[in-house]
């Protein structure tokens, strides 16, 4: 559940990221050295935002559990590791949020990334923490190893490439497992697009035309390697097997086409803030899929 909150959380900052910024192209454009007004109104907005959100849990959520002493869980196996998975694209997106608003403020290249580029990780693993002292779960560190996956993944590209040349996306349709148990799974779609696994599907996703600058290939051209699940019920067969449910469970793999909205050219700011935002999801696009209990199934559009 905290990584279905953190999923949303990233899309409520990322829609900030938007509301907060006027539709004025000056005001949209990044500036060129420290601008101290926007640098303070980022960080102000971004640690109240992180802090409520922490408060809210610790208050609305944890408090409906017992609490224990510092503990650790080992949760590996359960959902095929695509909650992992939610927490490395989590880790990812947050931090190339705080690494383009603070490169909005006119920070430098080197703070950009210790101090945005770890938004993600810091914000992930005060959660792991608040989970550490709930007798419901536990500090997972297989949670903080993805977090941390995630957050090296935009760090290192910078670091690397001075641009991110592979993307981790998410894509969501619905299924239907959530009505077969909707309090895992949720109640409606605006619940079962942060709970509902089965529906979920983490994307890698290159640009190609970057790692072949000397092509012709159009600069906006990815290639994606998607992972999801199927037939899952609750986190383990353990779980799943008592409520009487015995479809098998099973990973699906994925190979499409897909877009880098980031690299359509454009000379308005508010289209290049809105390109970088939805460049989070992945763009329904041909898609093959693998999987040992289907075989090879091709998509007009997958999503």
């Amino acid at each position: 559940m905290k990584c279905c909150v953190v999923v949303c959380l990233c899309i409520i900052l990322h829609s900030f990221s938007v509301g907060a910024q006027s539709a004025v192209q000056s005001f949209l454009t990044p500036s060129d050295s420290l601008h101290i007004p926007r640098r303070n109104a980022v960080v102000i907005a971004e640690a109240s935002i992180g802090g409520l959100t922490l408060i809210g849990l610790n208050t609305l959520w944890y408090s409906d559990y017992k609490r224990s002493k510092f503990h650790t869980i080992n949760d590996n196996q359960e959902w095929f590791q695509l909650d992992k998975l939610g927490h490395a694209f989590s880790g990812y997106q947050l931090g190339r949020l705080g690494a383009e608003t603070l490169k909005w403020s006119g920070v430098r290249e080197k703070n950009r990334l210790l101090y945005g580029g770890t938004l993600g990780f810091s914000f992930l693993t005060a959660v792991e923490i608040l989970d550490s002292f709930s007798e419901e779960w536990g500090f997972s560190w297989g949670d903080f190893t993805a977090n941390t996956a995630g957050a090296g993944l935009f760090i290192g590209q910078e670091l690397l490439w001075d641009e991110q040349r592979i993307a981790l996306k998410y894509s969501f349709h619905q299924t239907k497992y959530a009505a077969l148990n909707p309090t895992k799974l949720g109640h409606g779609l605006t619940e079962e697009f942060l709970k509902d696994y089965n529906g979920q599907t983490y994307w890698l996703s290159l640009n190609l035309y970057s790692f072949f600058k000397e092509s012709t290939l159009p600069e906006w051209l990815n290639l994606a390697v998607g992972y999801g699940a199927d037939g899952m019920l609750a986190g383990t067969n353990n779980v799943q097997d008592l409520k009487g449910f015995h479809q098998k469970r099973y990973a699906q793999y994925y190979l499409s086409l897909d877009l880098d909205l980031t690299k359509i050219k454009t000379n308005s700011a508010l289209l290049r803030t809105l390109f970088s935002v939805f460049n989070s999801v992945k763009v329904p696009l041909p898609t093959l899929e693998f999987t040992s209990e289907n075989g090879l199934k091709c998509y007009p559009f997958f999503f």
